[in-house]
């Protein structure tokens, strides 16, 4: 997955990883992406629900060993 931005939130636990990606989408431009990796396998649900709720597009979710990926764009 390849993005404009990319935070890592491993070791941190809802609602954490969510409030460090609305921060981040805070400071990119509309149409750009934000990776997010989490270790928390609530971030599954959590950035799903995130998106619906913000109109940001979640494009992919990914599992890879014990992390999770997740990538945004920006609405």
């Amino acid at each position: 997955m390849q993005a404009d931005k990319e935070i890592d939130t491993s070791g941190l636990s809802c609602p954490i990883p969510i409030l460090r990606a609305k921060k981040a989408l805070a400071d990119l431009q509309t149409g750009q992406t934000l990776k997010i990796i989490s270790t928390d396998i609530g971030s599954i649900r959590d950035f799903e629900a995130f998106a619906r709720q913000t109109g940001n597009e979640l494009l992919a979710q990914q599992t890879v060993g014990k992390q999770y990926h997740h990538l945004l764009r920006r609405r």
